[in-house]
């Protein structure tokens, strides 16, 4: 019997205080979550104080929702609020269902001239933030050998990046190469999606990444607070016969109705959550809070501040630009 579908309730709030009177300012978001065959999003609001002169929306090239805003009144903060209601339903593989060797996908992926064969062998190769190489094939190399099935060799290379490497919050910024990730072995959830993902494409396999939310349990006996969750990334790898399946290296599982999908991309470049241009403002301080809770639970307590730097077990946050 499949799994029930989930509906969450989730606000992510952004924050930026400047130094200086910012004169003007233009903005790009990709913070809406996916409409798609698991994902159903009943309600989505974007509010953005100051108000914006201008604000439209649009697709981008991999069919992300790209809300465009600009300010053009002098302003010493921006705050940027979306709330979302989405319910997922999403099917996910099992190891009891067997799939092509990862040899025959890897051949067979060239070839494939349907919509998914296609995005898929854009997967392949490097981009801005993934490079490609021995290292990193090196590494992948022991999940997948000589006619393992594909789907169970990317889960075998998910739990060996969990088991390999460690979550720190102070080891990388989004600027550290994914090499140094593989030599140091700690980084955060952006870090380990964009290191399975060069270990993917190394061996010739397609590999995306995913942005987006995770849902996380606080302590038990204790509430839900607000504003303590965040950002999350995974990867979706794509095989014939099953389509694109999500793996997230952070929590060493298939990613299904714990996970809501907002961008998908060849990396973080294509999906940061918030980015922009602003003449003035000297320096900044970025402030993020990110609620994500299933709609059937009683309202949240309050938090005694916006979210730390170490973020919950089960929730380890990309990073934002401007």
């Amino acid at each position: 019997m499949p799994p029930p579908s989930v509906r969450y309730r989730i606000e992510h709030f952004t924050a930026y205080d400047y130094s200086q009177s910012v004169s003007v300012s233009h903005h790009l978001g990709r913070l809406c979550p996916q409409a798609n065959a698991c994902q159903t999003v009943h309600d989505f609001r974007l509010e953005v104080n100051p108000v914006p002169a201008l604000c439209v929306h649009d697709l981008d090239y991999f069919g992300n929702r790209v809300d465009r805003f600009s300010i053009q009144e002098a302003h010493e903060r921006l705050e940027v609020t979306t709330h979302s209601d989405v319910e997922v339903n999403c099917l996910a593989w099992t190891p009891k269902q067997v799939t092509p060797p990862w040899e025959e996908v890897r051949d067979g992926i060239p070839r494939d001239r349907s919509r998914d064969g296609l995005a898929a062998f854009e997967s392949c190769f490097r981009s801005e933030i993934v490079p490609l190489g021995k290292p990193y094939a090196d590494y992948a190399s022991s999940s997948f050998p000589k006619g393992r099935p594909f789907l169970e060799g990317v889960m075998d290379l998910t739990k060996r990046i969990n088991a390999d490497f460690s979550f720190d919050a102070t080891a990388t910024t989004v600027a550290t190469p994914v090499g140094e990730v593989l030599e140091n072995r700690r980084g955060v959830c952006q870090d380990f999606a964009h290191l399975q993902i060069a270990c993917l494409r190394s061996m010739r396999l397609p590999a995306r990444y995913v942005s987006g939310y995770v849902r996380t349990e606080p302590p038990p006996g204790r509430p839900r607070l607000v504003g303590v969750d965040a950002t999350h990334a995974w990867v979706a790898v794509y095989c014939p016969g099953f389509g694109w399946v999500e793996f997230d290296p952070t929590n060493q599982c298939v990613a299904a109705n714990n996970h809501v999908r907002v961008a998908y991309g060849r990396d973080f470049e294509d999906v940061s959550p918030l980015r922009g241009t602003v003449v003035g403002g000297g320096w900044q301080q970025l402030t993020i809070g990110v609620t994500v809770r299933p709609s059937d639970e009683d309202e949240l307590a309050p938090a005694p501040a916006p979210p730390q730097n170490a973020p919950p077990p089960l929730s380890q946050s990309q990073n934002q630009s401007l």
